[in-house]
């Protein structure tokens, strides 16, 4: 009698997508009238390594997936022919796993930061958000004041390009109109007058009591240019994304406009992320503000000759953003090295000298939003371990120094008399 040959089939169910840390089942579905030899499912990759799996169902248990477990899946199913025992018949099904995850981290940054305040220049400003940690790539999207903000799309930079720099967003040119005409003559708007200063006390201090003075905030810079527009302003948004080597991808959204100080100040910007991993969209928010008050600490508290005194920007009386710049100087003169000014939070000066003593220093700070000045003046203190030189704590020359130069001048005359 004739053996019919065995049949077989085999259809595997298509599986929605996962969330990273999910339990999932590969279910592979069979039809035969052989005796079952074996089913083993296998990860589709460059060496096609065997999961080594046999199960009766068909089915293969993921208790919590990862990203790694991304990608192509095949179950092969294998029965013995009902013809000969020798003979095995062999079928397969494939499925494609697709694990997703949320991203794990979002902040927005302003580009090109620490700038300065322009006041007669129109200046464009960016904000990058950055999206880390998600797969697929998100949604990125920002908004003002919790609005929706309506962007003119930009291309996406060539590969291999450098950073992009966004074109100049004002469409018509500065001209002598828009600069007061004082600016020749005085230099910068509100500076024409020098910072008010009393005579500085010559020789050393010889109070015991106050050690520094701070000088009350002067502001200077919160002069705004005639050209800022009053419009709506024009908004240009470019969206990247670039895939990291475990498998997520990096998104990078960035915001352009020409700012506008009087109105972009105190404005609230947030970056938004809608991902299907995420139940509720994923944000984070930055408020433009300028600098204003500087808070500013000398050490040490009470200086004396040939001390390294170090004068540092310790916070602000807001919260600023973005990073602000600031410029070192000192008012009248140059700084002890030598140099016009100073760039960063801190200003060292090596082994004060003496002729210090009631210098004042000037602290700016500013980013595009806005700058403001503080000054501070130093106080240098006798040194007992330093011996002085000619001059006392007032200035004049000591007694017995006196007397000396008027005795060589006494017999200076006699002799030229005789």
């Amino acid at each position: 009698m004739m053996l019919r040959k065995g049949y077989l089939t085999v259809s595997i169910e298509p599986l929605p997508p996962v969330v990273v840390g999910d339990a999932v089942t590969l279910k592979c579905n069979f039809k035969t009238d052989g005796k079952m030899r074996e089913i083993v499912w296998y990860r589709v990759s460059s060496d096609t390594s065997g999961m080594g799996t046999r199960s009766q169902p068909g089915n293969r248990s993921l208790p919590e997936v990862r990203i790694s477990d991304n990608g192509p899946y095949e179950c092969h199913v294998g029965i013995y022919d009902r013809a000969t025992r020798e003979k095995v018949v062999l079928a397969s099904g494939n499925v494609f796993l697709n694990v997703m995850a949320p991203p794990t981290s979002i902040s927005v940054l302003a580009a090109d930061t620490p700038a300065p305040f322009s006041r007669y220049q129109a200046q464009n400003f960016t904000l990058v958000c950055v999206v880390s940690g998600g797969k697929p790539a998100p949604l990125v999207y920002f908004k003002r004041d919790g609005e929706p903000i309506e962007a003119t799309p930009l291309p996406e930079p060539p590969v291999g390009a450098s950073s992009w720099a966004p074109r100049n967003l004002l469409h018509r040119d500065l001209d002598d109109t828009k600069v007061p005409k004082s600016l020749a003559a005085d230099g910068e708007l509100g500076m024409g007058n020098p910072f008010p200063t009393a005579d500085a006390p010559r020789g050393l201090a010889a109070e015991r009591d106050s050690v520094t003075e701070t000088i009350p905030e002067t502001v200077v810079s919160r002069e705004f240019p005639r050209w800022v527009h009053m419009a709506e302003p024009i908004y240009y948004f470019r969206h990247t994304h670039a895939p990291v080597s475990d498998g997520t991808v990096e998104a990078r959204a960035t915001l352009t406009w020409t700012l506008n100080p009087q109105i972009d100040n105190e404005a609230l910007f947030s970056c938004e992320v809608k991902h299907p991993a995420l139940s509720m969209p994923m944000q984070s928010e930055v408020t433009l503000v300028a600098p204003k008050g500087p808070k500013i600490t000398m050490t040490p508290t009470r200086a004396r000759v040939g001390d390294t005194v170090r004068i540092l920007v310790q916070g602000f009386q807001n919260e600023v953003f973005p990073e602000p710049l600031f410029t070192w100087t000192r008012v009248g003169s140059r700084l002890l090295d030598g140099s016009a000014e100073h760039d960063g939070k801190e200003l060292v000066l090596e082994r004060v000298p003496a002729e210090l003593n009631g210098s004042m220093y000037r602290c700016t700070a500013q980013n595009p939003l806005g700058s403001t000045d503080t000054h501070t003046r130093l106080i240098v203190f006798e040194n007992p371990n330093i011996p002085r030189g000619p001059e006392d704590s007032n200035g004049s020359l000591p007694r017995h120094c006196g007397f000396r130069f008027i005795l060589a001048l006494t017999l200076t005359v006699i002799l030229e008399l005789t």
